[in-house]
């Protein structure tokens, strides 16, 4: 499972636990220069270097080849990873995709998280105000400027080159993943599709665990 800009896994332990209740092996990491990992690099990296770095781990791990869950921002780094390294991909889940390349404008980026923040639960805000916090504003500065680049044209371009059937996952009321944005996603996809959960907005793992885990199930049968 790899995590959104500035955070920590640990928005993702709800449906890590309800996936590890199903029988199956999750792991959760820390990107480089976020949170637990934040004194991994001294500089925050790209796109590329932190898909580099979760190939690193995942190879040292070893994993092997295995499903990559990702939410936000963590769809560009897992993206980037498939596009070069399809042996290692069994199907990916693109949850709520970010950063939205029609609007890359760091204005609206902000008022679309400032919209999406009612539509999320209490105990998530409280998990993330602390995980910024931690990060720290530079390095999630940084971040975002690496994120912007991606998605102004690698991030379209490597989902064409994807080879792994992936689950674009979104919830209705998603303000930082609007629906025409996870339908443009899925259709890049050659082996896309899109599904969307009502009432849920941006991270629908940890709001809606739940149903998140049975639509990831499915999909992996």
């Amino acid at each position: 499972m790899v995590h959104g800009l500035g955070l920590s896994g640990r928005y993702f332990t709800p449906l890590a636990r309800s996936l590890a209740a199903a029988g199956r092996t999750v792991l959760v990491p820390d990107l480089p220069g976020n949170v637990r990992s934040r004194r991994a690099v001294r500089r925050v990296p790209g796109i590329d270097g932190t898909a580099e770095a979760l190939l690193r781990w995942q190879s040292a791990a070893p994993i092997g080849p295995c499903v990559l869950v990702a939410n936000s921002v963590g769809c560009q780094v897992t993206a980037a990873l498939a596009a070069d390294n399809p042996h290692l991909v069994e199907r990916m889940v693109f949850i709520g995709p970010a950063l939205d390349a029609t609007q890359l404008s760091p204005a609206r980026q902000l008022l679309r998280l400032l919209a999406d923040a009612p539509e999320e639960p209490p105990s998530l805000l409280a998990v993330a105000a602390a995980d910024y916090l931690i990060t720290g504003a530079v390095r999630f500065l940084a971040e975002f400027h690496h994120a912007r680049q991606d998605a102004s044209g690698p991030f379209a371009a490597r989902l064409r080159r994807i080879e792994a059937p992936t689950l674009v996952l979104r919830g209705a009321n998603d303000r930082l993943a609007p629906q025409a944005w996870t339908e443009r996603v899925a259709a890049d996809l050659p082996r896309g599709r899109l599904a969307v959960v009502p009432g849920a907005a941006h991270a629908v793992h940890f709001s809606r665990p739940g149903v998140t885990a049975r639509r990831i199930l499915e999909f992996m049968r």
